[in-house]
């Protein structure tokens, strides 16, 4: 009810009148059935304006803390409106081979919701594309759900002569649905994560035409990474190189069927 509430009343006519967003290929989202979509991520306005443009509800992961509420009203506040708009925790103290944390995402995908994606887990650091972390593809695997590539443009805001943040004729462009289900026996096989994941970046970088590089931009963004060293590693795509690992054995029938 909230969701509708504030998307249908608030956000999108400010993001589809006045920021004047376009969306393009809306027709590869399924009308029903779990789905994740996939995006760059290039700033915040992202998660306004990609919800704002796409018919279906979509849910977002949020780190956990956030639902807390427990760092004054300013959290409160934020606490009470990602519940209330139907946002998820997103629980990573299992660690990060474990679906433990994952529990509320991959409810959302059975129930048959729509989840929003950054695999690349942080805001670009310079308007290029990065690694993309493998939770994408474990969710995808875990769920038997297709990922739905999307590539954001022209998200970032600029302030106006009256000081207030304004976005520029926003684009989000929506691909077509990758399927991995046939790789969901090898959830637990990282060669197997690693791949799914590039193909996801490799799918969403075609969208965008962004440059690629071969590292997380967390690396560049807190500077354990200079951007002359995140440069020497640019690839042309992601994954380059790499091959389609086997498909798992089929079952064997049973002596009985």
């Amino acid at each position: 009810m909230y969701y509708r509430l504030f998307r249908d009343g608030l956000f999108r006519p400010v993001v589809k009148w006045l920021f004047r967003a376009t969306v393009s290929g809306q027709e590869n989202i399924p009308a029903s059935g779990g789905a994740i979509l996939a995006s760059n991520h290039l700033a915040a306005g992202d998660t306004v304006v990609l919800p704002s443009m796409v018919s279906r509800q979509v849910t977002f992961p949020a780190k956990a803390e956030l639902f807390k509420g427990d760092r004054g009203p300013g959290s409160k506040a934020i606490a009470w409106f990602l519940k209330a708009v139907g946002q998820v925790p997103l629980d990573r103290s299992g660690g990060r081979a474990s679906l433990d944390g994952l529990e509320p995402v991959l409810e959302v995908l059975a129930n048959g919701g729509l989840v929003g994606i950054y695999p690349e887990g942080t805001r670009s650091p310079d308007g290029r594309l990065y690694k993309g972390k493998t939770g994408v593809a474990r969710i995808a695997l875990a769920a038997g759900v297709p990922v739905i590539p999307v590539a954001m443009f022209d998200t970032h805001s600029v302030k106006t002569r009256i000081g207030i943040p304004w976005i520029r004729r926003p684009r989000v462009v929506i691909g077509r649905p990758l399927d991995f289900s046939p790789y969901a026996g090898l959830i637990g096989d990282r060669t197997t994560l690693r791949w799914a994941t590039d193909e996801v970046m490799a799918a969403i970088q075609a969208l965008s035409g962004q440059t690629y590089i071969d590292a997380y931009g967390s690396s560049v963004k807190y500077g354990s990474l200079s951007q002359a060293e995140a440069s020497a590693r640019e690839l042309a795509r992601p994954g380059l190189g790499a091959t389609a690992p086997e498909l798992p054995p089929a079952e064997k029938p049973s002596a009985n069927s």
